[in-house]
């Protein structure tokens, strides 16, 4: 197998860990509360990070453009595992997912210019979003569904997702000057530490080390975080841009399925044609956008 070969694998293989990742979050929340588990999760792969890619040694210029990007991903993690207590794991997936297209958007604040696909992508994307936020909502007089089906998780996730959109930008922008391989340690040991400080603040904080969290700490800390970012740096340097867009975008569909099978979701007709049609964004945005962002995970 060569190495492109190789490396397009991989990514399909992370994809599929991250789209997995929703449900894996979803039941170690019974047993943790978000910011017990945030804080575990994040310092564990920091400290992994810290090791494996930046050899134990952080760059001086790294530690500032870190912990701006680290209290972006603060707070989309937080609110994307906030959200996961009352809504589905395929659904945040989705409304997660909609951060890509919201990058070549954020981007024109930076002087870039706006294309044709960025917009199409975006009006997909908005035309998801009424589609997910009222999966039960009565219909108006158009027949469309109404915005009651909209509830505090799935607003949630929609912040957390503007989050990653802006942390994405600026990674864009700190990595012309700072490298990635110090960010990203920087980054996730930043959002453990706020996480590790707001713990003893949060109403009622749970934590039962049951076999269930042990493994959802593992898989989110070890795989989803340090594994991953670590096989994408190496990876995407043998695969086209356009076949790691499409491969990044499997990441929902792939939430979807294991939610399906590990818990029997059932997926609605309106968050199907939700899903589609943010996907459908996505693909419009990594193809044709003419910005492509680094995905957000789970």
């Amino acid at each position: 197998m060569n190495k492109r070969a190789l490396a397009e694998l991989l990514l399909v293989l992370i994809t599929l860990i991250w789209g997995a990742t929703f449900v894996v979050v979803k039941g170690a929340l019974n047993d943790a509360s978000p910011l017990p588990f945030i804080a575990i999760r994040f310092t564990l792969a920091g400290i992994l990070l810290l090791l494996v890619l930046a050899r134990g040694r952080i760059d001086r210029e790294a530690l500032v453009p870190g912990l701006i990007l680290g209290i972006f991903l603060s707070v989309g993690y937080g609110c994307q595992t906030w959200g996961l207590l009352s809504t589905t794991p395929s659904k945040a997936a989705f409304i997660t997912g909609f951060s890509v297209i919201l990058v070549p958007l954020l981007m024109v604040f930076w002087g870039f210019p706006l294309r044709g696909g960025s917009l199409v992508a975006g009006a997909f994307g908005l035309a998801g979003l009424y589609f997910l936020f009222a999966p039960s909502g009565p219909s108006g007089p158009s027949g469309l569904p109404g915005i009651g089906g909209v509830n505090r998780g799935d607003l949630l996730v929609l912040l957390g997702a503007v989050a990653f959109a802006v942390q994405i930008v600026l990674v864009g922008v700190y990595t012309r000057r700072v490298s990635f391989l110090h960010l990203v340690p920087v980054q996730i040991l930043t959002v453990g530490l706020l996480a590790a400080v707001a713990w003893p603040l949060s109403p009622r904080p749970v934590l039962h080390l049951t076999p269930r969290l042990i493994v959802a700490v593992i898989v989110t800390a070890v795989f989803a975080t340090a594994f991953a970012f670590s096989v994408q740096n190496w990876a995407q340097q043998f695969t086209p841009p356009a076949h790691t867009a499409l491969i990044f975008a499997l990441e929902p569909v792939f939430a979807a399925i294991t939610s399906r099978l590990a818990l029997g979701e059932h997926l609605g007709k309106r968050v199907v044609i939700g899903s589609a049609l943010i996907l459908a964004g996505m693909l419009f945005s990594e193809i044709w956008g003419g910005v492509r962002p680094s995905p957000v995970e789970g």
